[in-house]
């Protein structure tokens, strides 16, 4: 049996080692997590770049790891507490933008300034107990090589957007957009698509 099993199949050796690694009531980890155990753990390519002042909430328990020359601006923050945040090469991740897990991003992916990707949910049908204190739900948000997605705009949790597709700015992302379209609005509708026989972007 592995060590991860081993504390996972005990509650009380799991909340300790819980405690060790986040600060209570923040979803933050420790710092001795993030500068002696994530290093080894997460993986980084060459020439990428963490500016200093992004807000990098990342713990040994899920996966993380940015490609080759891929950038995460000041004051964004990346979290993946509740699921993994994959960041492939040559992606821009942009001024104060929220990555909240579980999020994969494609190669030559452009997000603008103030986005947000959330695959978290909070739970609400009990109304006995307040939403903060009710359980999370995740779904993979998905976003493909080449997407580039504009200012103020908010990507929802299970959501795909498909190759080299367009996000219009202060859209709200709530279905699948398919891949070589344009969608904007909120809630996001594909307003073009790219016609590959005539090779113009086409109404819709």
């Amino acid at each position: 049996m592995s060590l991860l099993s081993v504390i996972k199949s005990n509650p009380r050796l799991k909340s300790l080692v819980h405690w060790m690694i986040v600060i209570p009531g923040r979803a933050t980890p420790r710092w001795w997590v993030k500068w002696f155990v994530n290093p080894f753990i997460h993986k980084r390519g060459k020439r990428s770049v963490v500016r200093f002042y992004a807000r990098m909430d990342i713990f040994p328990f899920n996966k993380f790891s940015m490609g080759e020359y891929s950038v995460i601006e000041d004051f964004a923050a990346i979290n993946n507490g509740v699921g993994d945040i994959i960041i492939g090469h040559h992606t821009g991740i942009g001024l104060s933008n929220t990555l909240i897990g579980p999020v994969t991003l494609g190669n030559y992916v452009t997000l603008a300034q103030n986005i947000v990707l959330s695959g978290l949910n909070h739970g609400f049908e009990d109304i006995h107990t307040p939403i903060r204190l009710q359980k999370v739900t995740t779904k993979q948000i998905n976003i493909c090589d080449e997407v580039w997605i504009g200012a103020n705009s908010v990507v929802t949790a299970g959501v795909t957007i498909g190759k080299h597709a367009v996000i219009g700015a202060g859209s709200v992302v709530t279905k699948d957009i398919p891949e070589y379209c344009v969608a904007v609005g909120n809630p996001a509708k594909v307003i073009k698509k790219y016609n590959h026989e005539t090779g113009n972007w086409d109404k819709v």
